[in-house]
């Protein structure tokens, strides 16, 4: 019970610096759907390949959902940084609180946070023309998979936040890692038209796991198990790494 406590006090905690710099909420939700316009009328006649269903919005609306997942969550461990160089987190260690409670507060919190952007952009594909075939259960769909991913990503972005304490070695681990996932995933491209060792590649890349199950989701098929456990895992790892680096930081205090 404690502990639950103390990740609900701490999550409050997020939400509340969240709420006094809106500023990057709302940017981080403009952006994808920038992006979702952009890729919609950009790539607007590749429908006529096949593979991409009736429209580009309704193919791309999930990917851009994941995308959006991938890049706020990636950053969360920026959040960390600043309060270990602050000293904030020193603080926080002189209290009672659970300390596992410190790292899953902020992964919680970024589940949350891509939930909320995940309602928003697809909303806004619904303007554009694109349809939730499954109603609730599609948006479900969209919403755990980026929740899940976010959550994995969010884990990496703090445990490498620890480990490195600088974020320009952050940003450039997390930049070199995210890209390649989104041009080795289905997110903007149908599988049936990439490259045979990309189709390989896309078989073991968590972000394509999430979009696989968004888009079976959205349009009302099939969420794929074995990815959605997949996924899980992947988000738990990331989960217990983060917990992990954050036990190796008190021991050097």
């Amino acid at each position: 019970m404690k502990f639950i406590l103390d990740v609900f006090h701490l999550l409050m905690r997020q939400w509340r610096i969240t709420l006094r710099m809106p500023i990057f909420l709302v940017v981080s939700i403009v952006q994808p759907i920038t992006w979702m316009l952009l890729f919609s009328q950009l790539f607007g006649k590749i429908t006529m390949l096949g593979a991409f269903g009736s429209s580009y919005v309704q193919f791309l609306a999930p990917g851009i959902a994941i995308m959006s997942a991938l890049f706020g969550s990636g950053y969360a461990g920026m959040g960390l940084l600043n309060d270990i160089d602050r000293g904030v987190v020193d603080r926080f260690l002189a209290t009672p609180v659970t300390r596992s409670a410190l790292i899953i507060a902020r992964v919680t919190h970024a589940c949350m946070t891509v939930g909320v952007q995940s309602c928003v952009i697809l909303g806004v594909a619904m303007i554009l023309g694109a349809r939730p075939k499954a109603h609730i259960i599609s948006f479900a769909a969209v919403i755990i998979a980026a929740a899940l991913l976010g959550g994995g990503m969010a884990g990496l972005s703090n445990a490498m936040a620890i480990l490195t304490r600088r974020q320009e070695t952050m940003f450039a681990v997390l930049n070199f890692t995210m890209l390649p996932m989104i041009y080795l995933s289905s997110m903007i491209m149908a599988k049936q038209l990439m490259p045979p060792w990309i189709q390989t590649v896309c078989k073991y890349n968590p972000v394509d796991w999430a979009v696989t199950i968004a888009r079976g989701g959205f349009e009302g098929n099939d969420w794929f198990v074995w990815r959605l456990a997949a996924l899980a895992g992947y988000t738990t790892f990331f989960g217990v790494m983060a917990t992990v680096a954050f036990r190796r930081y008190r021991q050097t205090m």
